[in-house]
């Protein structure tokens, strides 16, 4: 056999000078963006440009552009080059160095979906790489709301934010296993142009009560804005109309408010306050405040108990979102509250120590909370309030257990720690002292489920949120026969708590505020009265409501006394149109003011609400159209819409167009008409659901209903007043009303005699009222819970 002679040497083959570069390159790569700072809801175009790090892509490969769930930030679409918030990614080579072979990628395939990658980085823009592999120092271009083909660029999220993050997950080898590039592309989200001012008082007071009112100033998406030179006045008239002429200085920096403290009224009645402006064309707004004694010592404080910051799901950090409660919505009561499986240790101590210092009684009450994630199927969120001062009960027991539904966070290795569940396990964990906790069951992404119930630690239940309003649920629990009052919160994600504005998506209604009745202004009081459900719940205003048989107030226990009549309050600002008792689920007695008013042969309005599902993606998308024949339309308004995003146009001279979206909310176009007589109304709607797969541009329809139109004659709506069409989902309709010219009352009381009401033979009867006002605000009080 022949001998093989070896090489003298051996020279490998490299490429000349990569093997250099692709040390030099980031392992994983690196993005950035071009922009810096945007406004909130602004129309733009963001290029972000990936460099492919030393790693390359293989054939198969793919990246994630993500950014966190809750962000309302408009759906992304890659149907439709020429439609807005279209996206698009391309590929550019780099230099080949030499003997180094091209990249055989063929194309980049684009796609978006809100669940594509884990919390809170939840929303994700997804490049597939097709068919070829890339090189290291190869570019990835990617365009969120592209305009090169015609497109209106991409709307930005509405609500502000510092340091939101785009962050890169890369599969560089197409196993879908992802590692996180370095460096996320962060920018601030800062508010858009001074567009509307706000004006905060208490409904109700006292002579002689010394309390504060807030002036300030937002954008047209309710973000407050920041360092304005601005002043203002605020001018309140008596009932005598005698009239007082108040300065208000506005913050040169931060938030732009202005506070004008220590105001006391002494004269009796409902009084006027006029905010404005100088120099400047926002409009002026207007609020009432009613002086009157007191019925009992107890005063009119407001809550919101349920406030989320970035140690878990929310916006901003802690210090931020109670400042913002405090100083900016003027809430008397903040709770915080976290996802108790999704916060670490770490910033659960520094958050219970910032609410400790912001805690001051007869100025600020702050508690802190966590909210227990179950599924629905083990019992579904309730929130637990710790009441007393000192260290929570969490996350251990005095024993070391741990009282988390689970642990996992985004810092998590491994898999899911299981904690206390389902919902039984918690009472457990707390059920020794009741007086120190209070547990609220709410409606969310988990909704809880009232096949479970602890009548001595869940004392309220929340009604309405920024996830919608839930009347439902509400008499879902009284019906069972549980003792539970009312109240709302924000379960605010968005870093505008205290009744804020609404976002444009899963958040999409305004959130809630509790009444709450109590002595005083320190933790003690509050949560006795909280427990003692002293409460009513608001659509996010400071109205005021009451119930009562008389000295027995809502949210007690008593023997009724049938020869005396049940007695309501009710104090707001837009007026009241409707006022309802109820017995647990039945509607018992009802006033329509709009009827008692008279109501027009001109005006009518289109009214729809509701809900698709109780369950999460609830939200009803309605995109309809309003024709009127056989008379003029003279004017067109809309009530209840939320946001720019949602409202009502005229389409031509017989019709008006709408689209918006209800998540148990509702909302209505108002129309004047030049008669009904001779007219013809016909209202037909489209119905979809929220997009949480798939193309934008398509919504799912709503599949129980996915059309809904409905057809009367001014001459039969002059007979009937208003007509009613029940949709399929939850508490989903649509009508067409009569309403009245004259201006509907901001206070109305009265009695209900019990000879009006058809009772039911019962043991104890949980009767409450609930109200709506004409711009479709709403207040739940707590049952009067009688025994007759």
């Amino acid at each position: 056999m022949d001998s093989i002679t070896p090489f003298a040497s051996v020279t490998p083959t490299i490429p000349s000078g990569l093997s250099d570069y692709v040390h030099s390159l980031p392992f994983l790569g690196r993005i950035s963006l071009d922009r810096k700072q945007l406004s909130a809801g602004e129309w733009t175009e963001l290029v972000l440009t990936y460099e492919i790090g030393g790693v390359g892509l293989a054939d198969g490969a793919w990246l994630k552009l993500a950014f966190k769930f809750y962000s309302d930030w408009a759906l992304f679409q890659t149907s439709d080059p020429r439609a807005a918030n279209y996206v698009s990614a391309e590929y550019h080579a780099t230099a080949l160095r030499p003997g180094q072979s091209p990249s055989t990628v063929q194309a980049l395939k684009v796609r978006f979906d809100q669940k594509g990658h884990e919390r809170p980085f939840q929303k994700a823009v997804i490049i597939d790489i097709v068919d070829g592999y890339l090189n290291p120092g190869d570019r990835i271009i990617i365009r969120l709301g592209d305009r090169r083909q015609g497109g209106a660029g991409t709307r930005v999220q509405t609500f502000v934010e510092k340091n939101f993050r785009f962050r890169m997950f890369i599969d560089p080898l197409g196993s879908s296993k992802f590692a996180e590039v370095p460096g996320d592309c962060v920018l601030d989200i800062v508010p858009a142009a001074p567009a509307a001012l706000e004006l905060i008082a208490p409904r109700f007071v006292a002579p002689h009560q010394s309390f504060g009112v807030r002036l300030r100033i937002d954008d047209v998406w309710g973000n407050t804005v920041e360092n304005q030179e601005a002043t203002g006045r605020l001018i309140l008239t008596a009932p005598s109309g005698k009239e007082y002429d108040l300065k208000a200085d506005f913050a040169s920096s931060g938030w732009a408010i202005a506070l004008v403290k220590d105001v006391q009224l002494d004269e009796a009645g409902e009084w006027l306050f006029r905010a404005s402006l100088d120099d400047t064309s926002i409009v002026s707004v207007a609020t009432y405040v009613t002086v009157e004694a007191k019925e009992n010592d107890l005063s009119v404080f407001y809550a919101d108990l349920h406030v989320h910051s970035q140690d878990t799901v929310g916006t901003n950090d802690t210090y931020y979102n109670l400042s913002y409660g405090k100083d900016v919505a003027g809430l008397d009561v903040l709770g915080y509250t976290v996802n108790d499986f999704n916060v670490t240790e770490e910033k659960w101590d520094e958050a219970v120590g910032i609410i400790s210092r912001l805690n001051q009684p007869g100025q600020f009450v702050c508690y802190p909370g966590t909210e227990w994630c179950g599924n629905s199927a083990a019992g579904g969120d309730r929130n637990v309030v710790f009441l007393r001062d000192g260290k929570p009960r969490f996350p251990f027991d005095a024993a070391g257990n741990s009282v988390r539904s689970f642990e996992w966070n985004e810092f998590t290795a491994g898999a899911i720690k299981p904690g206390t569940w389902p919902v039984d396990q918690l009472w457990a964990a707390y059920a020794d002292d009741p007086e120190g906790h209070l547990m609220i069951p709410h409606v969310g992404g988990r909704r809880c489920i009232f096949d479970w119930y602890h009548p001595d630690l869940e004392r309220l239940t929340e009604i309405t949120s920024a996830w919608g309003q839930f009347h439902w649920n509400y008499i879902d629990a009284l019906a069972r026969g549980y003792r539970v009052g009312a109240s709302a919160a924000s379960d605010e994600h968005q870093g505008r708590c205290g009744g804020g504005a609404p976002a444009t998506a899963v958040f999409g209604s305004r959130g809630g505020l509790t009444g709450v009745l109590a002595e005083r202004l320190d933790r003690a009081s509050i949560g006795g009265a909280l427990r003692a459900r002293r409460t009513f719940a608001t659509t996010g205003e400071r109205s005021f409501a009451s119930l009562r048989q008389g000295k027995v107030w809502m949210g007690e226990e008593a023997q009724a006394d049938l020869n005396v009549p049940l007695s309501y309050r009710l104090l707001g600002t837009a007026g009241w149109e409707e006022v309802s008792l109820f017995d647990a689920n039945r509607c018992i007695w009802q006033r329509n003011l709009h009827a008692e008013l008279g109501l027009s042969s001109r005006q009518i309005r289109i009214r729809i609400g509701g809900a698709r599902i109780k369950d999460r993606y609830r939200a009803a998308y309605w995109r309809g159209t309003i024709e009127i024949t056989g008379a003029a339309i003279l004017d067109v308004g809309t009530v209840g819409f939320d946001h720019p995003e949602q409202t009502a146009w005229r389409e031509s001279a017989t019709t008006v167009c709408f689209t918006t979206a209800t998540h148990g909310d509702t909302d209505a176009i108002e129309l004047t008409l030049s008669a009904l007589e001779g007219a013809r109304i016909r209202v037909s709607t489209d119905l979809f659901g929220y997009t949480k797969v798939g193309d934008s541009l398509q919504p799912p329809v709503h599949t129980a209903c996915p059309k809904a139109s409905l057809e009367i004659s001014g001459q039969d709506l002059l007979t009937k007043s208003e007509v009613v069409l029940d949709i399929p989902g939850v508490e989903l309709r649509l009508a067409v009303e009569r309403i009245t010219e004259s201006a509907l009352p901001r206070d109305i009381a009265g009695d209900i005699d019990w000879n009006c009401l058809s009772l039911p033979s019962c043991p104890v009867h949980a009767l409450f009222l609930t109200a709506r006002q004409r711009d479709q605000s709403r207040v739940w009080t707590s049952p009067l819970f009688l025994a007759v």
